[in-house]
């Protein structure tokens, strides 16, 4: 007998991004669905294909009809996750939960799941009664998925990271901006490029502009065209960000490490003006010294979607940027070079797709197992 699933919050970037895998890879014919909005009760379904469009959305807010469902599926956010989860759980529900929120993360009861790295912890997980699966932070699957053999063969004795997060990553309103930022630049361009005028004032004028008051930062608070923001997500006590702080804590709860066991990691989290992927450069500290040929042969037949690009300016000019990854699941790692400090660290940068490894992916492979 085919499980019902509900969807809810799948109008958003990640969501969509979700349903477009799902038909792709024709997970829909797998079970029962049902599409449930927060705004938009009673319209109908999202026109998908001609079985989903059939229906009409249900009352994410409705506890009755949630209580129906085998498995939720859930993009809708933070506060959607807080208001209904709880309330649902009380209320006798035992099905399945995966959300793409941060909220239950670290929770005793949940799992977070990333299958290519930790596939045993997920069906260990289903064997003892888990029902909460919650999607990792998107740097944080980005680094795993890319830096997976070294995490397997617990090579790593520490990781120093600087991030270069695109703006996918802090939702539909800070792409908004930047695309009304590059359209605000624009108008004063399109007049005053041409050969005869001074650069130098082309590059004061622009620079006087992103600091009027009217050029366009709802959502990002700071530019992010021509300019990046070294700054994501709330401050923690230890002067951490909170993004900065989910890289150690997420990775080792991922792998199931104990406190005495943890590997420790940090550095900066900064926004960029890149649309949807996320690059990350590290300076690892191995455990042991390995030759760099036996690195790379770690690295790259771990998991099916990274790979090694070699350490050559061609290569990482054409392979190792957010345009030559974007819309795909590939995980290229390059710049790969022993460190001047010593023979045990090691450099890399690497790159992924914040909204699909980094976000709906690992949450439609889970609903896979589940089902």
């Amino acid at each position: 007998m085919k499980k019902t699933v509900g969807f809810i919050g799948w109008r958003g970037m990640v969501g969509s991004v979700l349903l477009k895998r799902m038909l792709e890879e024709n997970d829909f014919d797998k079970f029962n669905f049902i599409f449930f909005s927060t705004s938009q009760v009673g319209v109908k379904n999202p026109s998908l294909n001609k079985e989903i469009s059939k229906g009409f959305l249900k009352d994410a807010y409705n506890l009755d009809e949630l209580r129906e469902l085998d498995i939720i599926i859930t993009c809708q956010g933070s506060f959607y996750t807080n208001k209904i989860y709880s309330l649902l759980r009380f209320s006798g529900w035992m099905g399945y939960w995966i959300d793409a929120a941060s909220d239950l993360r670290m929770k005793k009861s949940s799992l977070i799941v990333l299958d290519p790295i930790n596939y045993k912890n997920i069906k260990k997980s289903l064997e003892n009664g888990v029902k909460t699966f919650i999607g990792g932070n998107c740097t944080v699957s980005l680094m795993m998925l890319a830096l997976g053999g070294l995490f397997r063969n617990d090579l790593i004795e520490w990781i120093s990271f600087s991030t270069y997060q695109a703006a996918s990553g802090g939702g539909s309103g800070y792409i908004m901006d930047l695309l009304k930022q590059i359209s605000f630049l624009n108008k004063y361009l399109s007049k005053n490029l041409n050969l005869s005028t001074s650069i130098l004032k082309i590059e004061k004028k622009i620079t006087k502009i992103t600091k009027n008051k009217n050029f366009p930062q709802r959502s990002s608070l700071a530019p992010l065209i021509l300019n990046l923001i070294p700054w994501i997500d709330s401050k923690m006590q230890n002067g951490q960000s909170r993004e900065e702080w989910k890289m150690e804590k997420e990775t080792n709860k991922i792998l199931s490490r104990k406190k005495s066991q943890e590997i420790k990691i940090d550095g900066t989290c900064v926004r960029v003006g890149s649309l949807r992927c996320h690059s990350q450069s590290f300076l690892i500290k191995l455990k042991k010294n390995i030759d760099l040929k036996s690195i790379e042969e770690v690295i790259s037949h771990d998991n099916e979607w990274v790979s090694v690009v070699p350490n050559e300016k061609y290569e990482s000019l054409h392979r190792l940027t957010p345009l030559s990854v974007s819309g795909t699941l590939k995980i290229p790692i390059g710049r790969l070079r022993k460190s001047s400090i010593g023979d045990k660290y090691l450099s890399a940068f690497s790159i992924g797709d914040q909204l699909l490894w980094g976000a709906a992916e690992p949450l439609r492979r889970v609903l896979r197992f589940l089902l």
